[in-house]
Protein backbone atom coordinates (compact mmCIF):
# COMPACT_ATOMS: atom_id res chain seq x y z
CA UNK A 1 0.00 0.00 0.00
CA UNK A 2 1.38 3.77 -0.73
CA UNK A 3 1.92 5.56 1.87
CA UNK A 4 1.35 9.70 0.87
CA UNK A 5 0.89 12.91 3.24
CA UNK A 6 -2.16 15.06 3.13
CA UNK A 7 -2.69 18.61 5.29
CA UNK A 8 -5.10 19.27 7.98
CA UNK A 9 -5.37 23.58 8.34
CA UNK A 10 -7.27 22.96 11.38
CA UNK A 11 -8.24 20.83 14.11
CA UNK A 12 -12.09 21.53 12.91
CA UNK A 13 -11.45 20.62 9.43
CA UNK A 14 -13.51 18.14 7.77
CA UNK A 15 -11.28 17.42 4.98
CA UNK A 16 -7.35 17.29 4.15
CA UNK A 17 -5.61 18.99 1.23
CA UNK A 18 -3.33 16.67 -0.94
CA UNK A 19 0.35 17.99 -1.10
CA UNK A 20 1.34 15.43 -4.12
CA UNK A 21 -1.04 13.56 -6.00
CA UNK A 22 -3.20 10.64 -4.29
CA UNK A 23 -3.93 7.31 -5.94
CA UNK A 24 -6.75 5.09 -5.17
CA UNK A 25 -6.18 3.21 -1.89
CA UNK A 26 -2.80 5.86 -0.68
CA UNK A 27 -2.64 5.64 2.89
CA UNK A 28 -2.54 9.15 4.68
CA UNK A 29 -0.39 9.03 7.43
CA UNK A 30 -2.00 11.44 9.76
CA UNK A 31 -5.31 9.70 9.60
CA UNK A 32 -4.79 5.89 8.76
CA UNK A 33 -7.31 6.47 5.77
CA UNK A 34 -7.03 5.22 2.97
CA UNK A 35 -8.06 7.35 -0.99
CA UNK A 36 -11.27 5.66 -2.12
CA UNK A 37 -10.34 8.23 -5.53
CA UNK A 38 -7.25 9.21 -7.27
CA UNK A 39 -6.84 12.88 -5.50
CA UNK A 40 -4.91 15.94 -7.50
CA UNK A 41 -2.42 17.54 -5.73
CA UNK A 42 -4.02 20.51 -3.98
CA UNK A 43 -7.22 19.14 -3.80
CA UNK A 44 -9.42 18.03 -0.58
CA UNK A 45 -9.90 14.63 0.32
CA UNK A 46 -12.73 14.19 3.09
CA UNK A 47 -11.10 13.32 6.36
CA UNK A 48 -14.39 11.95 8.03
CA UNK A 49 -18.19 11.21 6.84
CA UNK A 50 -20.18 14.31 5.52
CA UNK A 51 -23.64 13.51 5.01
CA UNK A 52 -25.63 15.58 2.27
CA UNK A 53 -26.41 19.21 3.75
CA UNK A 54 -24.13 18.93 6.28
CA UNK A 55 -20.87 21.85 5.97
CA UNK A 56 -17.51 21.30 4.45
CA UNK A 57 -14.95 22.92 6.53
CA UNK A 58 -11.67 23.71 5.88
CA UNK A 59 -9.39 26.70 7.30
CA UNK A 60 -11.95 25.87 10.44
CA UNK A 61 -14.66 27.87 8.50
CA UNK A 62 -17.50 26.50 5.50
CA UNK A 63 -16.23 26.47 2.10
CA UNK A 64 -19.54 24.60 1.39
CA UNK A 65 -21.95 21.87 2.16
CA UNK A 66 -21.69 18.91 0.85
CA UNK A 67 -24.14 18.06 -1.84
CA UNK A 68 -24.52 13.75 -1.51
CA UNK A 69 -23.05 11.58 1.17
CA UNK A 70 -19.55 11.77 1.31
CA UNK A 71 -17.24 8.52 2.60
CA UNK A 72 -14.18 9.32 4.45
CA UNK A 73 -11.03 9.67 2.09
CA UNK A 74 -13.23 10.55 -0.84
CA UNK A 75 -12.18 13.19 -3.27
CA UNK A 76 -13.90 16.35 -2.50
CA UNK A 77 -14.57 18.57 -4.75
CA UNK A 78 -17.17 20.14 -7.41
CA UNK A 79 -19.19 16.93 -7.97
CA UNK A 80 -20.14 16.75 -4.09
CA UNK A 81 -19.75 20.16 -2.91
CA UNK A 82 -21.51 23.15 -3.49
CA UNK A 83 -22.48 26.71 -2.23
CA UNK A 84 -24.98 27.37 0.12
CA UNK A 85 -26.41 29.74 2.38
CA UNK A 86 -25.55 30.32 6.20
CA UNK A 87 -25.35 33.25 8.76
CA UNK A 88 -22.02 34.50 9.11
CA UNK A 89 -20.79 36.31 12.63
CA UNK A 90 -19.55 39.97 11.95
CA UNK A 91 -18.25 40.56 15.62
CA UNK A 92 -17.38 43.94 14.56
CA UNK A 93 -13.92 45.09 16.04
CA UNK A 94 -13.76 41.83 17.94
CA UNK A 95 -9.82 41.06 16.46
CA UNK A 96 -8.67 44.91 16.88
CA UNK A 97 -5.54 45.02 18.52
CA UNK A 98 -3.12 47.60 19.24
CA UNK A 99 -0.95 48.07 16.29
CA UNK A 100 2.02 49.71 17.17
CA UNK A 101 4.01 51.44 14.13
CA UNK A 102 8.64 51.61 15.01
CA UNK A 103 9.60 54.76 15.36
CA UNK A 104 11.12 56.39 12.03
CA UNK A 105 14.51 55.78 12.97
CA UNK A 106 14.04 51.70 13.29
CA UNK A 107 11.93 51.69 10.01
CA UNK A 108 13.61 49.89 7.26
CA UNK A 109 14.48 52.14 3.94
CA UNK A 110 14.61 51.85 0.34
CA UNK A 111 15.90 53.81 -2.60
CA UNK A 112 12.85 55.93 -3.54
CA UNK A 113 12.35 58.83 -6.14
CA UNK A 114 10.83 62.08 -3.63
CA UNK A 115 8.34 63.99 -5.47
CA UNK A 116 7.70 67.94 -5.30
CA UNK A 117 4.60 67.09 -2.68
CA UNK A 118 6.20 64.13 -0.48
CA UNK A 119 5.26 60.80 -2.00
CA UNK A 120 7.44 58.32 -2.65
CA UNK A 121 7.88 56.94 -6.17
CA UNK A 122 9.59 52.73 -6.75
CA UNK A 123 9.63 53.82 -10.86
CA UNK A 124 10.35 57.00 -12.67
CA UNK A 125 7.79 57.26 -16.23
CA UNK A 126 6.65 59.32 -18.53
CA UNK A 127 2.74 58.51 -18.90
CA UNK A 128 0.84 59.36 -21.67
CA UNK A 129 -3.44 58.74 -21.05
CA UNK A 130 -6.21 58.61 -23.79
CA UNK A 131 -9.64 60.03 -22.25
CA UNK A 132 -10.94 57.93 -24.56
CA UNK A 133 -10.49 55.15 -26.80
CA UNK A 134 -10.88 57.27 -30.01
CA UNK A 135 -7.12 58.78 -29.05
CA UNK A 136 -5.23 55.66 -28.07
CA UNK A 137 -3.71 55.13 -31.20
CA UNK A 138 -2.08 58.65 -31.06
CA UNK A 139 -1.45 57.55 -27.44
CA UNK A 140 0.44 54.44 -28.49
CA UNK A 141 2.36 56.30 -31.70
CA UNK A 142 3.50 59.00 -29.34
CA UNK A 143 4.88 56.21 -26.80
CA UNK A 144 6.55 53.73 -29.79
CA UNK A 145 8.21 57.14 -30.97
CA UNK A 146 10.71 57.42 -27.97
CA UNK A 147 10.68 53.84 -26.77
CA UNK A 148 11.65 52.16 -29.94
CA UNK A 149 13.63 54.59 -30.90
CA UNK A 150 16.44 54.66 -28.36
CA UNK A 151 15.56 58.27 -27.22
CA UNK A 152 15.47 57.22 -24.07
CA UNK A 153 19.53 56.43 -24.01
CA UNK A 154 20.36 59.75 -23.21
CA UNK A 155 17.78 59.89 -20.23
CA UNK A 156 19.16 56.53 -18.07
CA UNK A 157 17.15 57.82 -14.91
CA UNK A 158 13.77 57.17 -16.54
CA UNK A 159 12.78 53.88 -17.00
CA UNK A 160 10.00 54.40 -19.76
CA UNK A 161 7.27 56.50 -21.78
CA UNK A 162 3.81 54.16 -21.66
CA UNK A 163 0.80 55.03 -23.11
CA UNK A 164 -2.14 53.68 -21.29
CA UNK A 165 -4.58 52.75 -23.92
CA UNK A 166 -8.34 51.57 -23.08
CA UNK A 167 -11.79 50.69 -24.67
CA UNK A 168 -13.29 53.78 -22.61
CA UNK A 169 -14.18 57.18 -22.36
CA UNK A 170 -17.64 57.02 -24.77
CA UNK A 171 -20.73 55.29 -25.36
CA UNK A 172 -20.89 54.14 -21.65
CA UNK A 173 -24.03 53.94 -19.55
CA UNK A 174 -25.35 56.71 -17.35
CA UNK A 175 -24.83 54.45 -14.08
CA UNK A 176 -23.28 56.50 -11.88
CA UNK A 177 -20.06 54.64 -10.76
CA UNK A 178 -19.07 53.97 -14.67
CA UNK A 179 -17.50 58.03 -15.52
CA UNK A 180 -16.33 58.29 -11.85
CA UNK A 181 -14.65 54.96 -11.81
CA UNK A 182 -12.91 56.35 -15.63
CA UNK A 183 -11.99 59.66 -13.78
CA UNK A 184 -10.15 58.14 -10.50
CA UNK A 185 -8.15 56.08 -12.87
CA UNK A 186 -7.27 58.79 -15.44
CA UNK A 187 -6.47 60.93 -12.69
CA UNK A 188 -4.33 58.29 -10.14
CA UNK A 189 -2.15 57.60 -13.11
CA UNK A 190 -1.28 61.05 -14.13
CA UNK A 191 -0.87 62.09 -10.41
CA UNK A 192 0.85 58.90 -9.42
CA UNK A 193 4.43 58.95 -7.49
CA UNK A 194 5.76 56.76 -10.25
CA UNK A 195 4.80 59.30 -12.94
CA UNK A 196 6.87 62.37 -13.68
CA UNK A 197 5.30 63.77 -16.05
CA UNK A 198 1.96 62.92 -18.20
CA UNK A 199 0.47 64.12 -21.49
CA UNK A 200 -3.41 63.36 -21.49
CA UNK A 201 -4.84 63.34 -24.85
CA UNK A 202 -8.88 63.54 -25.84
CA UNK A 203 -10.83 63.54 -29.34
CA UNK A 204 -12.35 66.43 -28.50
CA UNK A 205 -16.42 65.34 -29.05
CA UNK A 206 -16.46 62.33 -26.43
CA UNK A 207 -18.64 61.62 -23.31
CA UNK A 208 -15.55 61.91 -21.28
CA UNK A 209 -14.30 65.44 -21.63
CA UNK A 210 -10.65 66.61 -20.34
CA UNK A 211 -12.33 70.36 -19.26
CA UNK A 212 -14.26 67.37 -16.74
CA UNK A 213 -11.57 66.12 -15.49
CA UNK A 214 -9.84 69.30 -14.81
CA UNK A 215 -13.24 70.74 -13.33
CA UNK A 216 -13.14 68.03 -10.70
CA UNK A 217 -9.76 67.46 -9.46
CA UNK A 218 -8.85 71.47 -10.00
CA UNK A 219 -6.02 73.69 -11.28
CA UNK A 220 -3.78 73.50 -7.97
CA UNK A 221 -3.60 69.43 -9.02
CA UNK A 222 -2.26 70.18 -12.74
CA UNK A 223 1.61 70.95 -12.05
CA UNK A 224 3.13 68.07 -14.62
CA UNK A 225 0.14 67.67 -16.28
CA UNK A 226 -0.32 68.73 -20.32
CA UNK A 227 -3.25 67.85 -22.27
CA UNK A 228 -4.65 68.30 -26.03
CA UNK A 229 -7.54 67.29 -27.90
CA UNK A 230 -7.09 65.29 -31.22
CA UNK A 231 -9.58 67.80 -33.22
CA UNK A 232 -8.62 70.95 -32.05
CA UNK A 233 -4.74 70.11 -32.49
CA UNK A 234 -5.25 69.22 -36.09
CA UNK A 235 -5.80 66.17 -36.50
CA UNK A 236 -3.96 62.59 -35.82
CA UNK A 237 -0.56 63.50 -37.17
CA UNK A 238 -0.42 66.82 -36.54
CA UNK A 239 -1.01 65.52 -32.60
CA UNK A 240 1.47 63.28 -32.67
CA UNK A 241 4.08 65.71 -33.77
CA UNK A 242 2.82 68.09 -31.05
CA UNK A 243 2.93 64.93 -28.54
CA UNK A 244 6.04 63.94 -29.24
CA UNK A 245 7.18 67.71 -28.68
CA UNK A 246 5.53 68.44 -25.42
CA UNK A 247 6.87 64.59 -24.48
CA UNK A 248 10.28 65.72 -25.74
CA UNK A 249 10.36 68.61 -23.25
CA UNK A 250 9.38 66.80 -19.95
CA UNK A 251 12.59 64.44 -20.30
CA UNK A 252 15.09 66.55 -18.66
CA UNK A 253 13.27 67.37 -15.50
CA UNK A 254 12.25 63.96 -15.25
CA UNK A 255 15.89 62.72 -15.65
CA UNK A 256 17.42 64.59 -12.74
CA UNK A 257 15.42 63.07 -10.43
CA UNK A 258 17.93 60.48 -8.34
CA UNK A 259 16.97 57.45 -5.49
CA UNK A 260 17.04 59.16 -2.15
CA UNK A 261 17.15 57.01 1.16
CA UNK A 262 13.42 57.15 2.42
CA UNK A 263 11.35 55.43 5.04
CA UNK A 264 9.70 51.99 4.39
CA UNK A 265 6.49 54.17 5.33
CA UNK A 266 6.10 55.65 1.92
CA UNK A 267 5.07 51.85 0.03
CA UNK A 268 1.90 51.18 -0.68
CA UNK A 269 1.51 47.60 -1.87
CA UNK A 270 -1.12 46.13 -4.06
CA UNK A 271 -2.45 42.65 -2.22
CA UNK A 272 -3.58 40.73 -5.40
CA UNK A 273 -3.92 37.01 -6.57
CA UNK A 274 -4.90 35.42 -9.81
CA UNK A 275 -5.16 31.77 -11.38
CA UNK A 276 -5.12 31.10 -7.87
CA UNK A 277 -5.24 27.13 -6.54
CA UNK A 278 -5.77 24.92 -3.40
CA UNK A 279 -1.95 25.59 -2.14
CA UNK A 280 -2.85 29.84 -2.38
CA UNK A 281 -4.27 29.93 0.90
CA UNK A 282 -1.85 28.14 2.78
CA UNK A 283 1.48 28.99 1.58
CA UNK A 284 1.60 32.28 -0.99
CA UNK A 285 -1.36 34.06 0.82
CA UNK A 286 -0.80 33.80 4.14
CA UNK A 287 3.75 34.62 3.22
CA UNK A 288 1.91 37.48 1.78
CA UNK A 289 -0.32 38.57 4.47
CA UNK A 290 2.67 38.03 7.03
CA UNK A 291 5.03 40.63 4.82
CA UNK A 292 2.53 42.89 4.99
CA UNK A 293 1.94 42.67 8.77
CA UNK A 294 5.91 43.93 8.33
CA UNK A 295 5.18 46.48 6.32
CA UNK A 296 2.45 48.02 8.66
CA UNK A 297 4.79 47.67 11.57
CA UNK A 298 6.94 50.22 9.34
CA UNK A 299 4.46 52.47 8.97
CA UNK A 300 3.61 51.28 5.24
CA UNK A 301 0.09 50.63 3.73
CA UNK A 302 -1.59 46.94 2.21
CA UNK A 303 -4.27 47.69 0.05
CA UNK A 304 -6.67 44.15 -0.65
CA UNK A 305 -9.11 44.54 -3.25
CA UNK A 306 -11.32 41.84 -5.55
CA UNK A 307 -14.98 42.58 -3.51
CA UNK A 308 -16.15 38.98 -5.18
CA UNK A 309 -12.99 37.14 -4.04
CA UNK A 310 -13.19 38.02 -0.59
CA UNK A 311 -16.92 36.95 -0.59
CA UNK A 312 -17.52 34.66 2.03
CA UNK A 313 -14.50 35.70 4.15
CA UNK A 314 -15.64 39.28 4.99
CA UNK A 315 -16.41 38.30 8.24
CA UNK A 316 -12.80 38.08 8.90
CA UNK A 317 -12.34 41.24 8.02
CA UNK A 318 -15.35 43.26 10.28
CA UNK A 319 -13.51 41.54 13.00
CA UNK A 320 -11.00 43.32 12.51
CA UNK A 321 -12.61 46.84 11.47
CA UNK A 322 -11.38 49.41 13.57
CA UNK A 323 -15.09 51.19 13.76
CA UNK A 324 -18.64 50.57 12.61
CA UNK A 325 -18.45 52.68 10.20
CA UNK A 326 -15.60 50.77 8.42
CA UNK A 327 -17.23 47.49 8.30
CA UNK A 328 -20.57 49.00 7.42
CA UNK A 329 -18.57 50.38 3.89
CA UNK A 330 -16.79 47.08 3.71
CA UNK A 331 -20.49 45.35 4.46
CA UNK A 332 -22.11 47.59 1.85
CA UNK A 333 -19.89 46.90 -0.93
CA UNK A 334 -20.58 43.25 -0.45
CA UNK A 335 -24.71 43.81 -0.72
CA UNK A 336 -23.88 45.66 -4.00
CA UNK A 337 -22.11 43.12 -5.38
CA UNK A 338 -24.70 40.53 -4.66
CA UNK A 339 -27.17 42.79 -6.48
CA UNK A 340 -25.28 43.13 -9.40
CA UNK A 341 -24.33 39.57 -9.55
CA UNK A 342 -27.43 38.07 -9.01
CA UNK A 343 -27.80 37.24 -5.28
CA UNK A 344 -25.20 34.90 -3.52
CA UNK A 345 -25.54 32.05 -6.19
CA UNK A 346 -24.82 34.12 -8.40
CA UNK A 347 -20.98 35.23 -6.82
CA UNK A 348 -20.05 31.39 -7.13
CA UNK A 349 -19.39 31.75 -10.67
CA UNK A 350 -16.33 33.23 -9.43
CA UNK A 351 -13.73 30.43 -9.51
CA UNK A 352 -12.46 30.08 -12.79
CA UNK A 353 -11.61 26.38 -14.84
CA UNK A 354 -8.27 26.99 -13.48
CA UNK A 355 -9.06 27.59 -9.78
CA UNK A 356 -11.42 24.71 -9.70
CA UNK A 357 -8.35 22.42 -11.71
CA UNK A 358 -5.84 23.88 -8.92
CA UNK A 359 -8.84 22.43 -6.13
CA UNK A 360 -10.53 25.47 -5.88
CA UNK A 361 -14.52 24.36 -4.95
CA UNK A 362 -16.81 27.50 -4.38
CA UNK A 363 -16.01 31.41 -4.16
CA UNK A 364 -15.98 30.61 -0.28
CA UNK A 365 -12.92 28.62 -0.06
CA UNK A 366 -11.27 30.66 -2.50
CA UNK A 367 -12.37 33.94 -0.56
CA UNK A 368 -10.82 32.93 2.82
CA UNK A 369 -7.57 31.79 0.84
CA UNK A 370 -7.19 35.42 -0.90
CA UNK A 371 -8.35 37.12 2.65
CA UNK A 372 -5.20 35.71 3.78
CA UNK A 373 -2.82 38.54 1.65
CA UNK A 374 -4.38 40.73 4.47
CA UNK A 375 -2.34 39.79 7.33
CA UNK A 376 -3.67 40.51 10.55
CA UNK A 377 -3.35 43.78 11.18
CA UNK A 378 -6.37 46.42 11.88
CA UNK A 379 -8.52 47.18 8.67
CA UNK A 380 -8.23 50.90 8.63
CA UNK A 381 -10.25 51.97 5.93
CA UNK A 382 -12.61 51.14 2.73
CA UNK A 383 -12.50 53.17 -0.29
CA UNK A 384 -14.20 52.98 -3.69
CA UNK A 385 -12.71 51.99 -7.12
CA UNK A 386 -9.53 54.29 -7.45
CA UNK A 387 -10.05 56.37 -4.62
CA UNK A 388 -6.74 58.27 -3.17
CA UNK A 389 -5.35 55.64 -0.20
CA UNK A 390 -4.61 58.50 2.52
CA UNK A 391 -4.33 56.57 5.51
CA UNK A 392 -1.42 53.92 6.30
CA UNK A 393 -1.97 50.30 7.51
CA UNK A 394 -3.94 47.42 5.81
CA UNK A 395 -6.96 49.03 3.88
CA UNK A 396 -9.28 47.59 1.71
CA UNK A 397 -10.28 48.51 -2.19
CA UNK A 398 -13.69 47.64 -3.80
CA UNK A 399 -12.89 46.42 -7.13
CA UNK A 400 -14.15 43.16 -9.54
CA UNK A 401 -11.75 40.19 -9.09
CA UNK A 402 -10.66 40.28 -12.73
CA UNK A 403 -6.77 40.64 -12.10
CA UNK A 404 -5.86 43.85 -14.83
CA UNK A 405 -9.17 45.83 -13.55
CA UNK A 406 -8.77 45.46 -9.94
CA UNK A 407 -5.15 45.96 -10.37
CA UNK A 408 -5.46 49.17 -12.62
CA UNK A 409 -8.28 50.55 -9.19
CA UNK A 410 -5.30 49.96 -6.67
CA UNK A 411 -2.56 51.19 -8.37
CA UNK A 412 -4.87 54.62 -9.50
CA UNK A 413 -5.13 54.72 -5.55
CA UNK A 414 -1.64 54.89 -5.17
CA UNK A 415 -0.01 51.67 -5.41
CA UNK A 416 3.97 51.52 -5.68
CA UNK A 417 4.50 47.98 -5.73
CA UNK A 418 2.07 45.08 -6.37
CA UNK A 419 2.36 42.01 -5.19
CA UNK A 420 0.80 39.05 -7.10
CA UNK A 421 0.43 35.53 -5.73
CA UNK A 422 -0.56 32.76 -8.15
CA UNK A 423 -0.55 28.82 -8.39
CA UNK A 424 -1.59 28.09 -11.98
CA UNK A 425 0.98 30.32 -13.03
CA UNK A 426 0.17 33.84 -14.46
CA UNK A 427 1.67 35.82 -16.01
CA UNK A 428 0.88 40.14 -15.26
CA UNK A 429 2.85 42.94 -15.13
CA UNK A 430 2.00 46.60 -14.58
CA UNK A 431 3.62 49.77 -15.13
CA UNK A 432 4.20 52.24 -13.81
CA UNK A 433 4.25 49.93 -10.59
CA UNK A 434 6.21 46.93 -10.56
CA UNK A 435 4.41 43.69 -10.19
CA UNK A 436 6.08 40.52 -7.97
CA UNK A 437 5.15 37.69 -8.52
CA UNK A 438 4.67 34.61 -5.90
CA UNK A 439 4.35 31.14 -6.76
CA UNK A 440 2.31 29.27 -4.17
CA UNK A 441 3.90 26.18 -5.54
CA UNK A 442 6.90 24.22 -6.23
CA UNK A 443 6.10 22.48 -9.38
CA UNK A 444 4.79 25.57 -10.91
CA UNK A 445 7.58 28.13 -9.75
CA UNK A 446 10.45 25.61 -11.28
CA UNK A 447 8.68 25.46 -14.38
CA UNK A 448 7.76 29.01 -14.99
CA UNK A 449 10.45 30.47 -12.50
CA UNK A 450 11.26 32.92 -15.80
CA UNK A 451 8.00 34.72 -14.58
CA UNK A 452 8.27 34.09 -10.37
CA UNK A 453 10.26 36.03 -8.84
CA UNK A 454 10.05 33.87 -4.91
CA UNK A 455 8.95 29.99 -4.61
CA UNK A 456 6.36 29.57 -1.67
CA UNK A 457 5.99 26.30 -2.27
CA UNK A 458 8.89 25.66 0.04
CA UNK A 459 5.77 26.44 2.66
CA UNK A 460 4.09 23.36 1.19
CA UNK A 461 7.31 21.27 0.83
CA UNK A 462 8.15 21.90 4.61
CA UNK A 463 11.45 23.66 4.07
CA UNK A 464 10.39 27.62 4.83
CA UNK A 465 7.45 28.66 7.47
CA UNK A 466 5.21 31.36 7.13
CA UNK A 467 6.97 34.50 8.73
CA UNK A 468 9.95 33.10 7.83
CA UNK A 469 8.52 33.57 3.79
CA UNK A 470 6.89 37.23 5.09
CA UNK A 471 10.08 38.45 5.77
CA UNK A 472 11.59 36.90 2.40
CA UNK A 473 8.73 39.11 0.41
CA UNK A 474 8.95 42.03 2.70
CA UNK A 475 13.09 42.54 1.70
CA UNK A 476 11.86 41.46 -1.57
CA UNK A 477 9.68 44.32 -1.87
CA UNK A 478 12.08 47.03 -0.74
CA UNK A 479 14.63 45.82 -2.63
CA UNK A 480 12.53 45.95 -6.19
CA UNK A 481 11.20 49.21 -4.79
CA UNK A 482 14.64 50.77 -4.92
CA UNK A 483 15.40 49.67 -8.44
CA UNK A 484 15.66 46.01 -8.61
CA UNK A 485 13.84 44.93 -11.95
CA UNK A 486 10.97 42.52 -11.02
CA UNK A 487 10.57 38.89 -13.28
CA UNK A 488 7.65 40.66 -15.62
CA UNK A 489 9.35 43.75 -15.70
CA UNK A 490 12.43 42.09 -17.08
CA UNK A 491 9.99 40.86 -19.47
CA UNK A 492 8.64 44.05 -20.72
CA UNK A 493 4.65 43.31 -19.09
CA UNK A 494 2.81 46.77 -18.11
CA UNK A 495 1.97 48.24 -21.58
CA UNK A 496 -1.40 46.34 -22.04
CA UNK A 497 -2.48 45.99 -18.34
CA UNK A 498 -4.86 48.87 -17.73
CA UNK A 499 -8.19 48.31 -17.39
CA UNK A 500 -10.64 51.14 -15.48
CA UNK A 501 -13.46 49.54 -14.55
CA UNK A 502 -16.42 50.21 -16.27
CA UNK A 503 -20.20 49.20 -14.72
CA UNK A 504 -23.27 48.46 -16.64
CA UNK A 505 -24.08 47.98 -20.34
CA UNK A 506 -22.03 50.47 -22.91
CA UNK A 507 -24.49 51.73 -25.29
Amino acid sequence: MTRASALRLHARDNVLVATQPLTVGCLLMETGLSTRENVPAGHKVAAQAIAAGQPVRKFSQIIGFASADIAPGDHVHVHNCAMGDFERDYAVGADVRNVGVLALADQATFEGYVRPDGRVGTRNYIAILPSVNCSASVVRTIADAFNAGGELDAYPNIDGVVGFTHGGGCGQTSHPDSMANMHRVLWGFARHPNVAGALLVGLGCEANQISFLLDAYGPASTAGLTTMNIQTTGGTRATVEEGIRLIRAMLPAANDVVRERVSASHLTVALQCGGSDGYSGITANPALGSAIDRLVEHGGTGILAETPEIYGAEHLLTRRAVSAEVADKLLARIRWWEDYAGGGQGMDNNPSPGNKDGGLTTILEKSLGAAAKGGTTNLVEVYRYGESITKKGFVFMDSPGYDPCSITGQVASGANVVCFTTGRGSVYGCKPAPSIKLATNSAMFERMEEDMDINCGTIADGEQGVAEKGEEIFRCILDVASGRPSKSEALGFGDNEFMPWEVGPVM
